[in-house]
């Protein structure tokens, strides 16, 4: 099949829809890939990359093609939304003439921004080729539940683009179950609704861990933002404070990083709690295996409870324990696959009160919740098993859209 990725963020910006791309290369599929300059999560274009500089690739085989923007600088709400609708704004205009051709499906990766449906919709259009849409984040919710976005009349308009998009789209697939009952509750058919999980890059693999030492070490990796409430996990670190035995350490960066760097030094938590920065995604396996567990938080907020955060797909897949505060479908995971503790969003006490439990769970305790974790990921979030689902989807004839169920196009 001759494949068209839209999405906003690509390589060498590090989200899973770079390893989609070329595992549906991998499997014979000849895939274009419509993307922006590389400018997340820095702000900033990447090196090498500029207006008139590097605007089209090879990606283990993938072409691909970037729209100009406006890079989203420090993140602030003004200069976020400049970025979003440039995107949009540019690749619409554009898009006809950097993907020449006919294709027989576009593919939609939509991470924040929702905005990346139009330019998408506007080439279904002029190609005459059925759209996949692959919502990770729900909008207009997701905004407000981040404190981007307060005012009624813009959430109003945002989400009434968001279903314009859905109307479009002939087949939306989402990467939580939760998902599916909140959008087919915008009157959207539930015939065009399926789950499709992320799953872990191939790089999360298990390594060898660490010998157990005198410091419990929990590690936290990602995007340090508000939705990631890193206030609960700060307050846990305040509780067990004179737990000198237990180390927190987060790598990653984001707007709240000034935040959390600030509040460690007016709280005393500098010997306790350690921030890293950035870090490669090929360094990150070995960073995991230096931990005694893993940390994953979201805010308390219905719409988060929805969410299954990317980063347990990776956690899973290095076969590491979890301790998580969570609401919801990512607390469900957690637990399901017996891989680690869940205490309640938004709860520093009952974080501080999981982080405890697990260091007194011992050694061999914590390897066996790593092992059940591995073994959920193999069974739940495999890449190729995956793959496979989402080929059966883009197969579906042209003009028949993607509203059969699975089972009426495998017949």
């Amino acid at each position: 099949m001759r494949i068209l990725i839209v999405s906003q963020y690509f390589w060498p910006e590090n989200f899973r829809v770079n390893e989609l791309a070329a595992g549906l290369v991998r499997r014979g599929h000849d895939v274009t890939v419509l993307t922006g300059l590389p400018n997340y999560p820095s702000g900033r274009f990447a090196d090498g990359y500029g207006y008139l500089s590097r605007r089209r690739e090879d990606y283990r085989g993938a072409r691909v093609v970037r729209a100009p923007l406006v890079p989203r600088g420090g993140g602030g709400a003004v200069r976020l939304a400049l970025n979003y609708a440039s995107f949009a704004f540019f690749a619409t205009v554009l898009g006809p003439f950097l993907c020449r051709g006919a294709y027989d499906a576009i593919f939609v990766h939509e991470t924040s921004p929702a905005t990346v449906g139009l330019p998408a919709l506007w080439l279904k259009f002029l190609k005459k080729a059925p759209i996949c849409f692959w919502v990770l984040d729900l909008w207009p919710e997701s905004l407000s539940a981040s404190g981007m976005v307060s005012s009624p009349l813009i959430l109003s308009l945002v989400g009434r683009m968001v279903k314009f998009i859905y109307a479009g789209c002939d087949r939306i697939v989402v990467s939580s179950r939760g998902f599916i009952d909140h959008i087919a509750g915008q009157g959207v058919d539930r015939a065009k609704l399926d789950y499709f999980p992320q799953a872990a890059e191939s790089v999360y693999r298990p390594v060898a861990p660490r010998r157990a030492g005198a410091v419990f070490r929990i590690l936290f990796a990602g995007n340090i933002g508000s939705s990631q409430d890193f206030g609960t996990i700060l307050g846990a670190a305040e509780i067990l404070k004179t737990r000198q035995e237990i180390e927190w350490v987060i790598v990653g960066d984001g707007r709240m990083r000034p935040w959390v760097e600030s509040e460690v030094k007016a709280r005393g938590l500098s010997p306790r709690v350690r921030l890293l920065g950035q870090r490669p995604v090929a360094e990150m396996p070995t960073l995991f295996s230096e931990a005694d567990a893993l940390l994953v938080t979201l805010r308390r907020d219905p719409i988060f409870a929805l969410t299954a955060p990317a980063k347990l797909q990776a956690y899973l897949a290095c076969a590491m324990p979890i301790i998580a505060a969570l609401d919801g479908e990512g607390a469900r995971i957690v637990t399901e696959s017996g891989a680690g503790l869940a205490a309640p969003a938004g709860d520093a006490a009952a974080l501080a009160g999981a982080a405890l439990a697990m260091l007194e769970r011992g050694p061999q305790a914590r390897a066996k919740m790593g092992a059940a974790g591995r073994a959920y990921s193999e069974r739940e979030f495999d890449a190729e098993m995956l793959l496979a689902r989402l080929e059966r989807w883009l197969a579906a004839p042209r003009g028949a859209g993607f509203g059969a169920t699975e089972r009426q196009m495998l017949k």
